[in-house]
């Protein structure tokens, strides 16, 4: 069994769930989550052992396939985001592919918007294709292109809302009324909004995806991530894939993950009144030529956001005057903020996606998908509002 059943949490709000769901307690009765830092588990009797493996005893086997410290953030999870089952991966990049390979078969077709983190674009255009999955790429802001690119054969369709790096907002709902009219299933990857800002299993999606690494641990320590679904699509493809192939999240990462759902909500709502506030004070900015925040009026989907998010976002996308080297003189300025390819952490980041998570597409589809050489993307963290003003006005003014 992937997970365990703790007492359950439903008729509290969001906030309560994320401190208190999907819990375990041991005979000692400890305050916080223990850790079952174990690889396997013993048995009373070969009987007892042998109803493990048939599944007639749904205790634990071994920890590749499930552990007590991974089911009781899973638990958390799922009733954090709302889904009937999830499983927890090594990676967020583990849970992508899992949630795309896992059910798809040789002559089976995916339809997946451009704009995307590189690595999942990867799984998408290159990957899937290797084993006879064909794989379209739409723009997917444009409902008539996922319209038209649905196939008798078309499976899954995957998008990211808000897109990394450049936050457009996909229309869920609609995406998922045309993949579910041609018998495809929607998949999901929403870091860039995190439960507390969007809900896309109750805007029509199949699955969720998240990197546990981004806000989930939100404070830079571990790595994870987690698959969220149906009980059926979960138990019929995802346990069965991660069992059999073993992208296992560490016993101690999924400690970590539960710790830092502790405080998600705090941290993520501190992010991203941070993160309007920075898009307003660089909004009118001499040395900014574009600006896009998901929680502003002139986003360019605002009547989306407003129709499907709860808040903003914790990341800002801005462009820099002066292509490259402009970017590069104000990234080089800044003093606070820090270079990371990461985000969703306590420390405000910035990276410079086309030379680092985009940087293996070529220059013409980095410029389709509005990622300049001057593009800069902005991850909010838990420092004064006014302190990051200050260091990203000194650092444009050297740019």
């Amino acid at each position: 069994m992937s997970t365990i059943k703790a007492p359950s949490t439903t008729g509290y709000r969001r906030e309560t769930r994320l401190v208190h769901a999907g819990t375990l307690r041991s005979q000692y009765g400890e305050t916080s989550d223990a850790i079952f830092l174990t690889q396997g588990f013993v048995y009373a009797s070969a009987e007892e052992c042998e109803a493990r493996f048939t599944g007639d005893d749904p205790g634990f086997q071994y920890s590749r396939f499930s552990n007590p410290t991974v089911s009781a953030f899973e638990q958390r999870m799922v009733e954090f985001e709302g889904a009937e089952a999830a499983r927890a991966t090594a990676t967020g990049m583990a849970a992508v592919t899992a949630a795309m390979l896992a059910p798809l078969r040789a002559g089976d077709h995916v339809v997946a918007s451009k704009a995307m983190f590189g690595s999942c674009r990867y799984i998408v255009e290159d990957l899937l294709p290797r084993y006879g999955i064909e794989s379209t790429l739409v723009d997917g802001l444009d409902l008539d292109q996922w319209q038209k690119a649905m196939r008798p054969n078309t499976k899954t369709c995957f998008l990211e809302s808000p897109t990394n790096p450049t936050l457009d907002v996909l229309d869920i709902s609609a995406i998922a009324e045309i993949a579910h009219a041609g018998g495809a299933r929607l998949v999901v990857d929403n870091v860039f909004a995190t439960p507390l800002w969007q809900s896309p299993l109750e805007l029509g999606a199949d699955v969720v995806v998240y990197s546990a690494t981004k806000h989930i641990d939100g404070q830079g320590r571990c790595l994870g991530g987690v698959v969220l679904s149906s009980q059926a699509f979960i138990e019929e493809h995802i346990q069965v894939f991660l069992r059999q192939t073993g992208p296992s999240l560490s016993p101690f990462n999924a400690w970590v993950l539960l710790k830092g759902l502790e405080t998600l909500a705090i941290r993520v709502r501190q992010q991203t009144d941070s993160a309007a506030k920075i898009a307003d004070a660089l909004a009118q900015h001499p040395k900014i030529s574009r600006l896009i925040y998901p929680g502003r009026a002139d986003h360019p989907q605002a009547a989306t956001v407003k129709k499907q998010m709860h808040g903003g976002s914790t990341l800002v996308g801005f462009e820099v005057r002066g292509d490259k080297a402009g970017a590069f003189r104000f990234l080089n300025a800044l003093k606070l903020v820090k270079i990371s390819n990461n985000l969703g952490d306590a420390r405000s980041l910035v990276t410079h996606p086309a030379t680092t998570t985009h940087q293996r597409l070529k220059p013409e589809v980095r410029a389709e998908l509005g990622i300049s050489e001057g593009f800069i993307r902005y991850s909010a963290g838990l420092e004064h509002p006014d302190d990051l003003i200050e260091d990203l006005h000194a650092a444009l003014a050297q740019a």
